[in-house]
């Protein structure tokens, strides 16, 4: 999905309806949106929810092209430990966890920061965890025209610890790649820098 472009009018006017969708989630669920403890939360509610969707209003190509440095020599670069949160879809509950990125760089390398970022970019909107894990891996992969990326995502999920099985150690694992990842070779070189065990022969 297209980033969508909002002035801060447009933003104040949103978080203003956001808040009566809210007023009426809370009357409607059985409490009294009047009372002292919920006057405001209407209104921090929505401000809170325009955060953390703040996604769908960043554009990722802008993200990473405005800090390609040029570079040659690298064999692998890799931030990993990038802490994450994001919306399930399906529940609007959150989950959270880790992004470990790696990528082989050819003709420039990215700035840092901006692979952090570009998680934040695509975390903070409605997600599933698959979706959220190519995404980052080929939006880094398009711009950046690199021999190879790899992303892995390790991810706790609130729909499944509080509601439905409710299995609380549950980890969910995903990893994406391209190019020379692709090669079982890369991939456990990719494992063993981040400190993961690798399955593959």
């Amino acid at each position: 999905m297209d980033e969508q472009v909002m002035s801060p009018e447009e933003q104040q006017r949103v978080c203003k309806e956001l808040a009566e969708h809210y007023r009426a989630i809370i009357s409607l669920l059985g409490d009294d949106p009047d009372r002292e403890g919920l006057r405001k939360t209407p209104e921090r509610a929505a401000k809170a929810m325009m955060k953390l969707t703040k996604g769908y209003r960043q554009s990722a190509h802008d993200v990473i092209s405005s800090a390609i440095f040029e570079h040659t020599g690298s064999r692998i670069v890799i931030v990993r430990d990038i802490e994450f949160y994001s919306f399930c879809e399906h529940h609007l509950l959150p989950f959270f966890g880790k992004v470990h990125v790696g990528y082989i760089p050819t003709k420039g390398i990215v700035g840092l920061s901006k692979v952090a970022r570009l998680v934040e970019v695509y975390a903070r909107r409605f997600q599933v965890q698959e979706r959220l894990t190519a995404q980052i891996c080929h939006s880094l992969a398009d711009t950046l025209e690199a021999e190879g990326v790899i992303v892995m995502v390790e991810a706790r999920h609130l729909c499944m610890q509080m509601r439905g099985v409710e299995k609380q150690g549950a980890v969910t694992v995903t990893y994406d790649c391209t190019g020379k990842f692709e090669q079982p070779e890369w991939r456990r070189e990719f494992y063993s820098l981040i400190g993961k065990n690798s399955c593959e022969q």
